[in-house]
């Protein structure tokens, strides 16, 4: 290469490059800073910028000896020199003098290119799967020198540089190199450690500097802050193989999933407002939501956001659960004692669109790089967040990485995929002319169509054994949870949201008025194993006006209790699996706020500890009978004894398991008008057991019962030839055994009858 600097000054026809270098508008600086060969054999050119140096010596780093001095080019701190080296190209050191002193450092552009050429490859062709290994900010050794390595996709970037307290957010110090084959930037950064503070200066093409949050950042400081953190290499000592190893088992079609919807930011807080951490989440959450009986918990999205308000909906890390609670291995902690005690995790996870915050990915490189360019497709009104361009490869290949990662590296046990629906519409919640139709003239995203199958292909066969997925869709698109080779979109489980509108809506009638719409309870069964449902009554249904799940049941305080009572009964012998959100085991009265924890107080009164220990038997019911959850997702689980009671607002069913004799009756009367002497069919004679009566005394209702044992009577009902004469309690509902599941029925399983009132046994420890 040509010596610009003879006598140690630029020549007139490089002063160009010096002049961008200094300005930070220079967009390969490795060509110019760092070593080069000399003008000739025998010597090399050293160029380094350095603001607020006084003088620069370069270092032979195997002998320490001096090999010369660099000349300041320039008075912002350019210095360079022709270098004598008989043996061409050395390793080398700067030894710095400024008002501090003197002292050695190593030049970061001094290091090699950090990506292999698989990585490259890879990342250009969007199909790297663990691109969160060499993407962000990595703490690593290069020939033998400790840093951290940086890297960013920004492909349509002049220039961008690693800012931060070691160089004074200056970003004309560590400008980075630009791998053109796929888009990212690149340096090492010696003697950076973790936990040090960074973004990424970002010099558009327009000439426009803007600061980013790093879109792989691993942590982050917590909220109102926007810095990314370099976190520590993952050393975290795992103590759940045997979980891990079996937990498909735990999750599969044929199992009992009851999951408990928590927000870890207002479930429980200590006294002076703060909130819990992880670790003071995992001593209190988790023992509460096993002796409840839940074997899942699903957290609102814990990926860092700046807006609390948001919920988690609205991430900008997505690679960082969030510093509100405590670092990274605190939630690694709280996942793996949730896994010791039994608990699945889910994770709340937002693919669909992302803030605008400048910080974050919104026109990361001064282009439209995540999102779409065309707002028709690319921005949420409503919601005031665009929409991530599905159909760019690097952009699917982000997203799915980020699923892997969590599944990977946090031992997630499955992902809920927030607001799918808006995912696979382009007219959703868009007036028309709003939206730009597919390249057939129709509605559907195909881009988000393809995303969706892939991950779900990648979630299941990149993933750890056992990872499931679940959908938030709210529409009618078919096979959802159908396999991708035949048209589905391969989720594993799909929320019923239409279950959970027509229910509620009939819940909130007056009784005298639920006659009328007796659909609203049937109707679900028409397409109940269509898709592997999940019944949720989730976060959205306590929010925004809406009010409580107590607050939404008709009547005076005693048939509130009482139709919540009987309506998560209706829930739990429905088939499906099962989600309810935090607070409305124990019938909190208020709508959620998240800047608030939940009123653990109310479980003084009788009414809400009955509600909290009807759930746990509930949770005991249907995880101990296999009737109750084997067939939740096929057509053989579920039969109609007398779905046409109209005029008494009553419905009959049985849940089936793997035999004629594993069955359960229940039956639930939707009026406070006790009724006796109601009879209905049954398929086989004997003495029947009622196993739960949510009218029973210890779950704050009247006591309106049956006898320990029903007898059967020779006389057809229903279509069967045996029948059974009940009392119908108010408001409620029971469920009852045949006689041979009710002679194996251990006595303590659930026997709400026999339970004696007592004051509230499940209630979270202070601290």
């Amino acid at each position: 290469m040509h010596n610009p600097y003879p006598e140690q000054s630029a020549a007139p026809d490089e002063r160009g490059d010096v002049a961008r270098v200094v300005t930070g508008e220079h967009n390969d600086p490795y060509a110019v800073l760092g070593m080069h060969d000399g003008p000739t054999d025998g010597a090399v050119v050293v160029r380094c910028l350095l603001p607020g140096i006084d003088s620069v010596d370069v270092l032979e780093s195997s002998t320490g000896v001096v090999r010369g001095s660099l000349a300041q080019v320039d008075a912002a701190g350019f210095f360079a020199a022709t270098v004598s080296a008989p043996q061409g190209r050395f390793g080398y050191r700067l030894r710095i003098t400024d008002h501090n002193g003197t002292r050695d450092i190593d030049d970061p552009y001094a290091f090699p290119p950090l990506l292999g050429e698989l990585d490259v490859h890879l990342l250009a062709e969007g199909a790297h799967w663990r691109a969160y290994e060499c993407l962000g900010a990595h703490p690593r050794s290069i020939e033998g020198v400790e840093g951290v390595a940086f890297a960013v996709w920004a492909p349509n970037a002049q220039r961008v540089s690693v800012v931060g307290p070691f160089n004074a957010w200056n970003g004309r110090v560590h400008a980075m190199r630009l791998r053109i084959e796929c888009g990212v930037w690149e340096i090492f950064l010696p003697g950076i450690r973790p936990g040090a503070s960074y973004k990424f200066e970002v010099l558009a093409q327009d000439g426009e500097i803007v600061l980013k949050s790093d879109p792989y950042a691993f942590r982050t400081e917590a909220p109102p802050a926007t810095v990314a953190c370099v976190a520590p290499a993952n050393a975290f000592n795992w103590n759940d193989s045997t979980w891990m190893a079996h937990r498909g088992k735990a999750q599969a079609t044929d199992a009992p999933i009851a999951i408990y919807e928590v927000h870890l930011g207002s479930w429980r807080r200590h006294p002076d407002g703060t909130s819990y951490s992880y670790d003071e989440l995992a001593d209190e959450l988790i023992p509460y939501a096993v002796e409840m009986g839940f074997t899942h918990l699903e957290l609102l999205p814990v990926s860092e956001h700046p807006f609390t308000g948001s919920w988690g909906y609205q991430p900008i890390s997505l690679f960082a659960p969030s510093a509100r609670w405590g670092e990274p291995d605190g939630f690694r902690r709280f996942v793996d004692r949730c896994h010791a005690a039994g608990l699945a995790v889910l994770l709340d996870w937002v693919p669909a669109h992302f803030p605008q915050d400048p910080h974050g990915l919104v026109r990361f490189d001064g282009s439209c790089l995540y999102e779409y360019e065309d707002t028709r497709i690319g921005r949420h009104h409503a919601w005031g967040t665009l929409v991530y361009n599905f159909g760019r490869r690097e952009v699917a290949n982000f997203l799915i990485v980020n699923a892997l990662f969590w599944l990977r590296e946090f031992h997630v046990d499955g992902l809920r995929v927030d607001a799918v629906a808006s995912m696979l519409y382009l007219d959703y919640e868009r007036k028309p002319g709003e939206w730009l139709p597919n390249i057939h003239g129709g509605r559907e995203n195909l881009e988000a169509v393809a995303f969706l199958r892939r991950l779900n292909v990648l979630v299941h066969s990149e993933a750890p054994a056992g990872a499931v997925t679940f959908a938030e869709e709210s529409t009618t698109w078919p096979m959802v949870t159908g396999p991708e080779h035949l048209g589905g979109l391969g989720f594993d489980y799909k929320w019923n949201m239409g279950w959970m509108n027509d229910t509620l809506a009939y819940m909130r009638l007056d009784p005298i008025h639920r006659r009328f719409h007796h659909h609203l309870l049937t109707f679900g069964q028409m397409y109940a194993t269509s898709e592997n449902f999940v019944l949720p009554l989730s976060h959205d249904e306590m929010v925004h006006g809406k009010g409580s799940l107590i607050g939404k049941m008709p009547g005076d305080r005693w048939r509130k209790f009482a139709n919540l009572r009987l309506y998560l009964a209706f829930q739990y012998t429905d088939p499906g699996k099962k989600l309810l959100f935090m607070g409305g085991e124990f019938a909190q009265e208020r709508e959620w706020n998240h800047d608030r924890d939940l009123d653990w107080s109310l479980l003084a009164d009788p009414a809400h500890a009955g509600v909290q220990r009807l759930l746990r038997d509930l949770n005991g019911l249907y995880r101990t009978l296999d009737c109750l959850h084997s067939h939740d997702c096929d057509r053989d689980g579920f039969r109609w004894i007398d779905c046409n009671d109209v005029e008494h607002s009553v419905l009959a069913w049985r849940r089936i398991g793997g035999h004629p004799r594993d069955f359960a009756v229940i039956v639930c009367n939707f009026t406070p008008v006790p009724r006796h002497g109601y009879r209905i069919g049954v398929p086989i004679p004997g003495e029947y057991r009622e196993v739960l009566n949510t009218d029973a005394l210890a779950y704050g209702g009247s006591g309106v019962d049956n006898p320990n044992h029903l007898s059967t009577a020779p006389t057809s009902w229903h279509g069967e030839a045996q029948s059974l004469t009940l009392t119908l309690p108010p408001l409620a509902a029971l469920v009852l055994l045949p006689p041979a599941e009710a002679e194996e029925m251990e006595a303590d399983v659930i026997e709400a009858d026999l339970i004696e009132a007592a004051p509230p046994d499940v209630l979270p420890r202070d601290p």
